[in-house]
């Protein structure tokens, strides 16, 4: 009897308070089980989503590219302007149908003529921009176009000094001294580089960021900002209203070669409808991956595009490269991402 008992004791021995104790947590009832796998499920199909759109942001920014360097290079429409033209009224039959129709964003009215004058200018500043950067891919390769593309920081920069007078942190200015470097490198070894074709581009990279800051003086107060989507809705007739007659006075003969074009080749119709449409796509992508991530993100997927776009293009149009240009390249978008760094931490430093 007394050998029994010591067995009960020993089988189910009292808790010694010096024990550490172990938290199991206790397993969701049956009810709570459905919740949790409906919040993975969520949380998947929403990653899913993001990653379509910044796929689709890749694939419209680098198509409307390939698309531009192939009518205006390879196959002989060499109409830069009326080409963007066509971009700014698809852009504008499109922000119509997704701002006024679908409702893919709250539609925002003009509140005063004032404001109208503003977005016309801006609009202008647009076309330059985009007009210039067509015509650079007549005479050089999209992967160096890329290349002179990426220094846009460095004309940001420039322009928010000369326009606001608002200083960076030295630590800002001299992350662009690498993004200057580098475009010089590869300039210097390009083996397609056209003077012509380096200046438009330089010219349409300078007026993307003077966009970008007149954009930020113009549009200040609440009343008068607009999201991309609308604010593209708005630019993009007015641009298109400049382009149209520009197109007829200096590229004499457009509509007859374009009409011309048309009814020998039923292929040159889908490649303009296409590039019309990607070139829309271009800006509705961009919002939605801002909206779906942070500006921050779409910065440093834009830092990528350049490199990804370039290796396409040489994919696929076969144009030489040389290692200088490569590193070159590769410098300037060093530089790219060093200064987006310097920035981040600039604006978390002044903010605390």
């Amino acid at each position: 009897m007394v050998e029994g008992h010591a067995l009960r004791r020993v089988s189910n021995p009292r808790p010694d308070p010096a024990d550490p104790i172990i938290d199991i947590p206790s397993t969701p009832p049956a009810k709570q089980q459905p919740l949790l796998q409906s919040a993975v499920t969520s949380a998947s199909s929403s990653a899913a989503t993001t990653s379509g759109f910044i796929l689709s942001w890749y694939f419209s920014n680098i198509g409307v590219l390939l698309l531009n360097k192939y009518l205006l290079s390879i196959y002989g429409y060499r109409f830069p302007i009326f080409l963007t033209a066509i971009h700014m009224l698809s852009c504008s039959l499109y922000s119509f149908a997704a701002v006024r129709w679908l409702r893919l964003v709250q539609p925002q009215c003009i509140s005063s003529q004032r404001q109208f004058m503003k977005i016309a200018f801006l609009s202008s500043i647009f076309c330059l921009s985009v007009v210039c950067g067509n015509t650079s891919l007549r005479y050089i390769p999209v992967s160096f176009n890329q290349a002179i593309g990426a220094t846009t920081p460095f004309f940001t920069a420039a322009f928010a000094l000369l326009i606001t007078f608002r200083t960076e942190p030295a630590m800002v200015y001299i992350s662009l001294l690498p993004v200057v470097l580098g475009i010089v490198v590869a300039s210097n070894s390009e083996p397609l580089f056209h003077p012509f074709g380096f200046m438009v581009c330089l010219a349409s990279t300078a007026g993307r960021a003077l966009k970008s800051v007149v954009q930020g003086l113009l549009l200040t107060s609440e009343a008068e900002k607009l999201n991309s989507m609308n604010l593209l809705l708005y630019m993009a007739p007015i641009a298109a209203s400049i382009l149209f007659p520009l197109s007829l006075w200096y590229e004499p003969g457009v509509v007859n070669v374009t009409l011309a074009n048309l009814r020998a080749d039923p292929k040159f119709g889908l490649l303009l409808l296409a590039n019309g449409t990607v070139a829309y796509l271009v800006n509705l992508t961009n919002f939605l991956v801002t909206r779906h991530t942070s500006a921050l993100t779409l910065q440093v997927l834009g830092n990528a595009k350049a490199a990804v776009a370039a290796f396409v293009s040489v994919l696929i149009f076969k144009n030489p490269v040389t290692t200088t240009g490569v590193v070159g390249f590769g410098i300037t978008v060093s530089g790219v991402v060093l200064y987006s760094e310097a920035k981040k931490r600039s604006k978390v430093s002044s903010s605390s």
